[in-house]
């Protein structure tokens, strides 16, 4: 085995990859085993500074595969703190409208003898809210009518009914919403049963 072979066991590995230190190393015991063989004095020196000018040559590609490891690491992290800090930012930029809707309609509130006013105004701040999630992908489960379906209904309870079959939902008492068609929350229901025979 060479000593090149010492200090690069893993295959494939390019040697610009390697510690420096070790193709240093290598490089000088090459250039021992060179001095040892019987050459001229001309022909060492010009392998000598081909030698060194090789070894230079690594440093500098080695340095800079590990200044631009180094610089993606660093990105990634800085990409990586900046989604977790920044992630919600749309997010509270559509909803802050919607809290200053409220906030206006408290002040309203405070003064104001018209319910219809104060009734106008919620309407409008829960128009804002819908309009905000469906920007998200949120929607709202329709369930009155429906079959009662476990995968997005939970009965709450059950009440005799005559006019719908049986496993109905009759009324929703907490709707139930999903985001990009994936349940986000089940609608909480009371569902429909047979009518009581009372023959």
């Amino acid at each position: 085995m060479d000593d090149k072979d010492e200090h690069n066991p893993v295959d494939g590995v390019p040697e610009a990859l390697l510690e420096p230190e070790a193709i240093v190393d290598d490089l000088e015991a090459e250039h021992a085993a060179a001095d040892d063989a019987p050459l001229d004095g001309e022909a060492t020196e010009v392998e000598t500074e081909q030698l060194l000018g090789k070894i230079e040559e690594l440093k500098t590609e080695v340095l800079r595969a590990r200044a631009d490891v180094e610089n993606i690491r660093k990105r990634a992290m800085r990409d990586v703190e900046a989604a977790h800090k920044y992630g919600l930012e749309r997010l509270v930029s559509e909803l802050l409208p919607v809290k200053d809707s409220i906030d206006l309609g408290l002040s309203a509130a405070a003064s104001a003898s018209d319910v219809d006013s104060l009734t106008e105004g919620m309407e409008l701040t829960v128009k804002m809210f819908d309009d905000f999630l469906d920007k998200l992908g949120v929607t709202e489960l329709d369930s009155v009518g429906h079959q009662f379906d476990p995968d997005f209904h939970q009965a709450m309870t059950v009440e005799e009914s005559a006019d719908v079959a049986p496993g109905t939902v009759l009324k929703v008492m907490q709707k139930g919403f999903l985001l990009n068609d994936r349940l986000v929350r089940p609608a909480l229901v009371i569902v429909a049963k047979g009518a009581a025979d009372n023959t």
